[in-house]
């Protein structure tokens, strides 16, 4: 089991900027991909972001060129720095992890959720 704490949420105006923190805990032998998704009010789960243990990245069309995430493997941290927010953006995001323990058994698992809401 690993526990994901999740930080960096809040209440921003629109065209401002939010980075979001992800840092797992607990039973990490090696680190796959690393992502975050967000769900707002009566919408399904989407995919924001996305990177691999070896960097590549993969967004979401409606954040393309304004969100950027990016991993700290010693840390077991993903970030996602959100700038030029929009209303539309208000959603809870969760971050996610695809990781082996040291049986080499494969979980994903996700965190909370952080609120992140964006005032027109």
């Amino acid at each position: 089991q690993v526990q994901l704490v999740e930080s960096g949420g809040g209440l921003v105006q629109a065209g401002g900027s939010l980075t979001l923190s992800c840092a797992g805990s607990g039973s990490i032998f090696s680190l796959n991909a690393m992502g975050w998704h967000r769900q707002a009010p009566g919408k399904q789960r989407e995919l924001v972001a996305i990177i691999g243990n070896g960097g590549s990245t993969r967004y979401g069309e409606s954040v393309k060129g304004r969100f950027t995430i990016s991993r700290d493997n010693a840390k077991n941290t993903v970030y996602l720095q959100m700038n030029s927010l929009q209303p539309e953006d208000t959603a809870v995001y969760y971050c996610n992890v695809d990781y082996r323990n040291r049986a080499a058994q494969r979980f994903i698992d996700w965190g909370q959720g952080t609120q992140v809401t964006v005032s027109s």
